[in-house]
């Protein structure tokens, strides 16, 4: 249990309310959000309403999700540039669902310090034994540059197949999915704009 004092001092960050505005953004559920933590809808409520205060490991894992540090919880908001180097061995490759035996994709966000940013970028992996992802949307667009092998994309119920160099524009807020075509292996370069 936190005591008074540290429950004042977690207070004043505000870390349920950044929490539900990140959520509210990408326009996800407390069940969807959980599904992508691993963490319970529940504990994800009461970290929202300031009944409970997340341990680190706990706001990391939500962190990743959105593409934001742990600094988005905790720094004040400066006037400064944003600039930020995301160095290789910095990034974790994670699944696409926290719960993924063979994962759909791999991805490693390439932005993740920088708050509060107008894009999210991606390098993303599409393992061998990988189905397609879940069908989603969200808000705003998508880019799509392939790195290397093939890649099938499908949006609003069709299917196209992008090659190594070749990219792709889409309006995310359409139901799309992704899944390696092919044997060779096959990665790519994912830039979110949301609206």
């Amino acid at each position: 249990m936190v005591s008074d004092t540290l429950s004042a001092g977690l207070r004043q960050y505000r870390i349920g309310p950044k929490l539900r505005a990140l959520r509210l953004r990408k326009k996800l559920g407390l069940v969807e959000l959980a599904r992508h933590t691993g963490l319970s809808p529940a504990m994800l409520s009461k970290i929202e309403r300031g009944l409970l205060f997340p341990t680190l490991p706990t706001l990391l894992r939500i962190a990743i999700v959105f593409g934001v540090g742990l600094e988005h919880f905790f720094a004040p908001q400066t006037d400064k540039p944003r600039v930020a180097v995301i160095r290789k061995q910095e990034r974790l490759l994670l699944p696409d669902r926290a719960d993924a035996s063979a994962p759909a994709y791999l991805f490693e966000s390439l932005d993740f310090p920088i708050t509060d940013r107008k894009i999210e970028a991606f390098y993303a992996e599409f393992p061998r034994d990988g189905a397609a992802s879940e069908l989603h949307r969200h808000a705003g667009a998508e880019l799509i540059y392939v790195l290397q092998g093939k890649l099938a994309v499908t949006v609003d119920e069709e299917e196209m197949v992008l090659g190594s160099g070749d990219a792709m524009y889409f309006d995310s807020g359409a139901a799309h999915s992704y899944r390696r075509h092919g044997r060779t292996p096959c990665s790519a370069i994912v830039v979110v704009a949301p609206e």
